[in-house]
């Protein structure tokens, strides 16, 4: 529409420049009536047809209550259809009626009435729209039409108030009093749009998660999460003050949709895959070849899968595998597919914060503009004074938008990486349930617990930053147009500086991934040892082998140390550079500027504008690289969570449950001839046959390719009978169990069977819960049912031993039970199920005989309480075989014999050879019985079995079991146990405590409030006093120089007016490049220093501390370990010293420098405009608490975080550990919602820290935003005192400061999370050691050299207030004697052993060694010099002949003369490396 068509439409003048050339600017009426009309309105009509659609569709929403907010809005706008109606009827009485004059009201008169009696009806029916909405509380787009029709009309309302305060009279009354009438109803409207209308239903929900309650402006500002922040400032906050999950945030939500856009998208990956192998049949091949001589290598590992055991494949093989990957470069997998699956789920999210990126991204550009007319206004004499509050106001006003955009982008962001790492932790649990042995086999379970945490973790790191791929290009052109528009191609100088600082940071990342690879390398090595130190901590003890390993892991610490010192320094060259290149930057782009042309003078504008784009540009040019590294590494994850995940799954059809399957199968089994020629009585018996497991020529294997280890099976097994299944070790008895449940590949024939299936493997899986829970397994509680099982399973005394009986928490992986009470456990787990088959795997073989015999009798027996249900015992218990039903035996992985117990004993096959070979040690057995009383109470030390080979569970590392001597355990379990002297745990006391002992690891210690100033103390000690005064100096005086170098650039540009119409001499511009450069330069070297001594100061305080602490933790007693999870003692040596070893000095560098350069910036904003210090004290104490609300809530939330996270893990790895008995159960629904609930929990302290952060963000942005705005009102005061350099230089560093700050409490935080690690790791510093390992008491150099041992009244106790374990013992060993010593269970037949080693320390009397009393000689001393064979067997890594003769004593002669005698001459010979054999940790790799 032309100026013309306006004019005539309005009746008045549409535009003319005069309005604004004067000191007391306005707006033409016209515009007001259009322009400002149209706008407000046009952006309401775009989101009615969303608002329409909701009252078109139906909904759940209960829309007969109205609340009275809803009937307020309703009101208000009812009351401006009225205003609107009266406009229309005022304008056809003065045109139509009785005192109507010839001249009309101009058509927008008639119009803009109609058009908003039309708004208001869309206005009414869009808040209906609101309100049946699911969930909806208010409407965005309703009140930001509020909020630009206010804004609007306050140019008419200035405009009418100033006519009629000119005029002295009102010229249009009723157009006058209708206008403030709406006016004031849209003000109304616009408070009433503000607030949210909760209904009634959903206030509870909203008291449980204040986000569903929260208006538009509430989640804009983050108001809604005020209450968490005020409660975290008065307390600190526990995981009950955590609110509940939004639906679409929860754990539950995220995975069904991943999962099926997964299932999709992974479906067309394998498509994909097998028509490349189709074109490449070679490889295939190639690789079903290698695949199968490796299975064939590695036959004897695969019966150790069944037991859930993950074996570590040898070293050799992977490294030629990974030679043959390197040849042929070709996945052997199908692969991308989990983007496009992440981006099918999460597209809309994406979109979203793309969108506010773009936005925010737009707006920075325009703050330079602003700045650039700020300063020319200061300039320029003749400016109007309303021209600079107006670019004030709009600095303000674009510094808001950009915030509020930034906070949303940001807020988008890191709930996407939440929801991916979530969407991908459930993604890898739910696999890890229904995971084929073939897939397993590739990964340890520490390397799939990686998956979740590393794995997971690196994508949700990366997608907080997905965006800046295109954000950072975009940036960086647009700043470039920008610069050149301002210095035209003098900014490629500059541009050319820039670029070329790329390949050098590129030059430096090498390097330095490569430090961090070799520094990986050898924290790994350091774990290594440390975990296997810490496994076999009694071991060392009882050996006094701890200052070999100490050194050990000393040498390899001081390796990874020099590691990080190089690393260090490198960063230091990294960060001159980084420092420098702005400097050098502005330097190139301005000095080129200058010289090339005299008539190029540096301006105020100029110079300020580049400065604001050149810090732009910095960003972008940072990020990009680290960004593109970043998106490289999780490459490597992303292939390893396809790999994982693409895997082959369990084939479900192994095991049929047909329930009609039996006589008819048998009867197509059997030739229908057969049958009329040899009609017999047998013939109809076996035709009747109801078989309950069924096996028909089956063959199975580990691996698909392998050779069968089970081979032509069958197997009929009626409802109701027991059945024994014997057979020498590695025979295949367990690997028949695994194929029963369906754990083993079918390569021909099949199996059936009917009903439930409940599974006691042989060795039992406990989980980390109470002694019912493991017993019920998800079953509801009957406790006439569970009393019975408790009796039958012989747990009954054992419950009285426990302080908290069936409430007794179990330890990680049993801890606090021992062998046999486990397998008691495992036992009445399957009792209690009421399943229909029960496989037990030797079940029997962990607990003494006569509890066995009892078990038998109770349970799986004749008269047992399983004696209706079908039973499949594998057992060496030949006592037993009298009372089965049936004989299965097998050799060699083939049934040789099936039969009752006497008949097969008739036929002398291979049953008898069996009960020869077992019979024997039966008989020793029961005689040593004899002479023991009856009791149901297991024999501590679990029998020496020869069946320890394949069909015996094998034990990966991270599910390693922290085995520990039996008797301590029950001495902790009659007494209340703390993990620590000085632990911090606070507990709220409960009304209903858990009993004294009920507990036996106790929640780990989490401190709470702020951290202790002692804590800063202690590092800044061990860093130097001198170290830490000169860094803090030398970055002062690098903050100073940098003030400096600004000063001189603002004076620099005040050349141009004093050099107005002059030459610029030559002396002057090339001092002023010159000073300008140097003190550029001088920032730069400073920063180096600093960041050198630093680094060198934090290397020595690493190693001190790391010392320390491996000095204490050698050094403590055996019970600090008993009751301390090793995960907790290895999380200190791996994440806290990981913390103190590269976090801390990075967040103390960088809180030093932010606070320098706030203070800095301060200082010139006052410098610039003397004014600003009356806002300074104002803006800190506002800063100051906004501060201190964040810190303390953000520091427990971290801290919750952290706390909630390590159950998932545990979960997750117990999971694994236990998925065959998961499986055979057929829980792994339960396990999956558990892991859901797991999750969530810690979501529950995830999304609350996200949303602080945001809170603090805005709260800060808006401070900043605060500073830009008076720095620019008060130069606008000022203009005239004031120079145009200082003011560009005061508003670009007040532009700045926002950031700044932000980082300062952004790092202020980050410092205090990271300080917590120095806390931990002192904690277990200053823990109380055992006696001194070597006294000035020493024994003579052959002691002992008769062996006389003498007790003098010896009396012990766990720790001081505890009852004694042994009361007064007194008796004397003669030399060279053997003495056996039995009891009991928890007699203090291991007490007796501990003593003698002085594991555990006398309460009274003595022990007496060849006259020397041990308590008054080292420990070392005394330990050296006795020897042991200890319960648990500890193997460590490394050869063989390393953990036979650690000390290289020893000839091998001497080594293969003590195997033989353990009977493992053949078994070593047959090793291909004999006594060099590397061994696992953990001995994993031995049968």
């Amino acid at each position: 529409m032309s100026a013309a068509a306006l004019e005539e439409y309005c009746g008045s003048v549409f535009w003319n420049a005069s309005y604004l050339d004067r000191e007391d600017p306005d707006l033409p009426i016209c515009v007001e009536q259009t322009v400002l009309v149209w706008i407000p309105l046009g952006f309401l009509w775009l989101f009615v047809p969303h608002h329409l659609m909701s009252l078109c569709r139906r909904t759940r929403v209960n829309t007969k209550h109205l609340t009275k907010l809803y009937l307020c809005k309703q009101f208000v706008v009812a009351l401006l259809f009225l205003t609107a109606i009266a406009a229309l009827a005022v304008t056809l009485g003065e045109d139509f009626g009785p005192t109507s004059s010839t001249v009309k009201n101009a058509p927008v008169y008639y119009t803009n009435p109609v058009l908003f009696a039309v708004t208001w009806i869309l206005v009414l029916l869009c808040q209906e729209g609101v309100r049946r909405r699911e969930g909806a509380v208010d409407s965005a787009s309703l009140f930001l039409f509020w909020l630009l029709l206010v804004l609007c009309d306050v140019f008419t309302f200035q405009t009418l108030i100033r006519d009629a305060l000119k005029l002295g009279e009102v010229s249009d009354i009723p157009r006058f009093c209708l206008f403030h009438i709406s006016f004031g109803l849209e003000l109304v409207a616009l408070v009433l749009s503000a607030i949210a209308d909760i209904t009634p239903e959903a206030r509870d929900r909203a008291k449980r998660n204040p986000e569903i309650g929260a208006s538009f402006l509430s989640r804009i500002t983050f108001n809604w999460f005020n209450s968490m922040v005020v409660t975290g400032y008065k307390r600190p906050l526990v995981q009950e003050d955590m609110w509940d999950l939004n639906e679409k945030d929860g754990t539950s939500y995220l995975s069904q949709r991943f999962q099926h856009h997964m299932d999709f998208e992974l479906a067309a990956a394998r498509v994909r895959y097998l028509n490349k192998l189709k074109k490449h049949p070679v490889i295939s091949k190639g690789r079903s070849q290698a695949e199968a001589s490796e299975n064939g290598i590695s036959n004897g590992l695969g019966k150790g899968v069944s037991r859930d055991a993950l074996m570590m494949e040898d070293k050799g093989k992977s490294t030629e595998k990974k030679k043959k990957k390197k040849e042929k470069k070709e996945e052997d997998y199908p692969n991308s597919w989990l983007l496009s699956t992440m981006y099918k789920t999460f597209k809309w999210l994406l979109i979203e914060s793309a969108f506010f990126k773009l936005l925010q991204d737009l707006l920075a550009f325009v703050s330079p503009q602003l700045l650039k007319l700020m300063i020319s206004f200061t300039q320029n004499p003749n400016s109007f004074v309303w021209e600079g509050y107006v670019y004030a106001v709009l600095l303000l006003l674009v510094a808001i938008l950009q915030s509020l955009f930034l906070q949303q982008y940001f807020q988008r962001c890191f709930v996407l990486g939440m929801k991916v790492r979530t969407a991908l932790m459930a993604a890898v649990y739910k696999k890890a349930l229904v995971v084929s042995n073939d897939t397993r086999k590739e990964s340890t379970v520490g390397e799939t617990v990686n998956l979740m945490s590393a794995d997971a973790q690196r994508f949700n790191d990366v997608t907080n930053f997905i965006h800046l791929l295109w954000s950072c290009p975009l940036q960086i052109i647009v700043s470039i147009v920008f610069l050149w528009l301002e210095l035209g191609p003098s900014v490629l100088a500059g541009l050319l500086v820039m670029v070329l600082m790329v390949p050098i940071n590129g030059l430096l990342a090498t390097q330095a991934r490569k430090y961090q690879v070799q520094n990986m390398n050898f924290k790994d090595k350091r774990m290594k040892i440390m975990n296997e130190l810490l496994n076999g901590v009694k071991i060392l003890k009882l050996f006094a082998w701890e200052p070999s390993f100490q050194s050990q892991v000393e040498s390899i610490r001081g390796e990874e140390l020099k590691v990080m010192k190089k690393f260090a320094y490198l960063s230091s060259v990294s960060t001159f550079i980084f420092s420098c290149a702005p400097a050098l930057v502005s330097l190139a782009s301005f000095a080129v500027f200058v010289l090339v042309s005299p008539d190029n003078i540096l301006t105020a504008e100029k110079a300020f504008t580049s400065i604001s784009l050149f810090n732009i540009l910095r960003f972008p040019l940072a990020m990009l690289p680290m960004l593109i590294a970043s998106i490289v590494q999780t490459g490597v994850s992303k292939k390893r969570l396809e790999k994982f995940l693409g895997g082959e799954d369990l084939e479900p059809d192994v095991v049929r449950h047909d329930p009609s399957f039996g006589r008819f199968a048998i009867t197509n089994l059997l030739s229908s001839q057969l049958c009329r020629e040899h009609l017999s009585e047998k013939c109809v018996c076996f035709h009747l046959l109801d078989s309950a497991v069924s096996v028909r020529n089956g063959s199975f294997s580990w691996e698909r390719d392998a050779e069968p280890l089970l081979k032509d099976v069958s197997l009929d097994i009626e409802p109701g009978r027991l059945v024994a299944v014997v057979g020498a070790v590695g025979s295949g008895k367990s690997s028949l169990m695994s194929a029963l449940l369906g754990e083993m590949h079918c390569t021909e024939g099949f199996i059936n069977i009917k009903g439930s299936l409940a599974f006691v493997p042989q060795q039992a899986w406990i989980q980390n819960a109470t002694l019912r829970d493991n017993i019920l397994f998800g079953s509801p509680h009957e406790e006439k049912r569970f009393q019975e099982v408790i009796q039958a399973c012989a747990l009954g005394p054992d419950l009285k031993l426990l302080a908290a009986g069936e409430l007794t928490e179990i330890g990680e992986k049993g801890i606090n039970l021992s062998g046999g009470q486990k397998q008691r456990v495992s036992l009445a787990r399957a009792a209690y199920s009421q399943a229909d088959i029960y496989l037990l795997d030797d079940p029997l073989s962990a607990v003494d005989s006569h509890v066995g015999k009892h078990l038998f009798d109770k349970v799986i027996g004749p008269n047992g309480v399983l004696k209706h249900k079908t039973r499949i015992l594998v057992t060496h218990g030949v006592s037993f075989l009298p009372y089965v039903d049936e004989v299965v035996v097998l050799v060699d992985g083939k049934i040789s014999e099936i039969g009752s117990y006497n008949s097969l004993r008739a036929s002398k096959g291979a049953f008898s050879e069996f009960l020869d070979t077992y019979a024997k040690e039966q008989n020793n057995q029961t005689e040593s019985d004899k002479d023991g009383c009856p009791d149901t109470e297991d024999l501590e030390i679990i029998p020496e079995r020869e069946d320890t080979q394949p069909d015996s569970p094998l034990e990966d590392t991270v599910s390693f079991t922290l085995k520990r001597e039996n008797s301590i355990r029950r001495s902790q379990r009659s007494s209340s146990v703390r993990v620590r002297k000085n632990s911090t745990v606070k507990k709220s006391e409960d009304a209903n405590e858990t009993k004294a002992g009920q507990k036996l690891i106790e929640k780990e210690t989490m401190e709470t409030g702020q951290v202790k100033f002692s804590v800063y103390l202690q590092y800044l000690r061990a860093l130097g006093w001198g170290y830490t005064s000169m860094v803090f100096i030398i970055y002062f005086i690098q903050n100073v120089a940098f003030i400096g170098q600004n000063l001189w650039l603002s004076d620099w540009t005040n050349d141009a007016a004093d050099y107005y119409n002059q030459t610029y001499p030559n002396w002057k511009r090339d001092t002023r490049v010159g000073v300008f450069g140097a003190l550029g330069i001088a920032q730069g070297f400073l920063v180096f220093l600093g960041t050198l001594l630093l680094a060198n100061a934090s290397v020595s305080a690493s190693r001190i501390i790391h010392s320390r602490l491996l000095n204490n933790i050698l050094r403590v007693p055996m019970v600090f370990f008993d009751t301390t999870p090793i995960g907790r003692v290895v999380n200190r040596f791996a994440k806290d010293i990981f913390t103190i070893d590269e976090a801390i000095p990075q967040s103390f560098r960088s809180w030093l420098l932010c606070l320098l350069g706030v203070l800095g910036t301060l200082f010139v904003i006052c410098l610039a405009t003397p004014f600003f210090t009356i806002i300074i004290l104002p803006l800190a104490v506002i800063y100051f608490f906004v501060q201190r609300f964040y810190v303390a809530t953000s520091r427990q939330l971290r801290r919750l975080d952290s706390v909630s996270r390590s159950p998932i893990y545990s979960h997750f790895g117990e999971t694994v550990s236990g998925l065959s008995v998961i499986r055979a159960y057929r829980h792994q629904d339960r396990f999956l919602k558990h892991n859901e609930v797991t999750i969530d929990e810690n979501l529950k302290s995830v999304y609350p820290w996200i949303v602080s952060n945001r809170w603090l963000a805005i709260r800060l942005e808006f401070l900043g935003n605060l500073v830009v705005f008076f720095s620019a009102l008060f130069a606008v005061i000022s203009k005239d005192s004031l120079d145009s350099g200082l003011v560009g230089l005061a508003i670009s560093y007040a532009l700045n400061v926002t950031q700044t700050l932000n980082w300062l409490v952004r790092m202020s935080s980050e410092l205090e999370t990271n300080i917590v690690a120095v806390e931990r790791v002192s904690e277990y510093t200053e823990i109380e050691n055992e006696a001194k390992w070597i006294t000035d008491c020493r024994p003579p150099e052959k002691w002992p050299d008769e062996g006389r041992l003498q007790f003098i009244d010896y009396k012990v106790r766990y720790r001081p207030g505890l009852d004694l374990v042994l009361h007064g013992i007194t008796c004397n060993i003669a030399s060279s004697e053997k003495i056996g010593i039995v009891g009991r269970t928890g007699a203090g037949k291991s007490s007796l052993t501990n003593c003698l080693f002085r594991i555990i320390e006398a309460a009274e009397g003595r022990i007496l060694i060849d006259d020397v009393d041990i308590s008054t000689i080292g420990l070392h001393d005394l330990r050296s010099r006795l020897t042991i064979i200890p319960q648990d067997p500890v193997l460590f890594s490394g050869t063989l002949r390393m953990n036979l003769d650690p000390f290289d004593k020893f000839s091998d002669e001497e080594l293969w003369k003590a195997l033989e005698l353990s009977h493992l001459k053949d078994y070593v010979a047959g090793l291909q490396e004999g006594l060099q054999h590397e061994v696992a940790e953990g001995g994993e790799n031995l049968r």
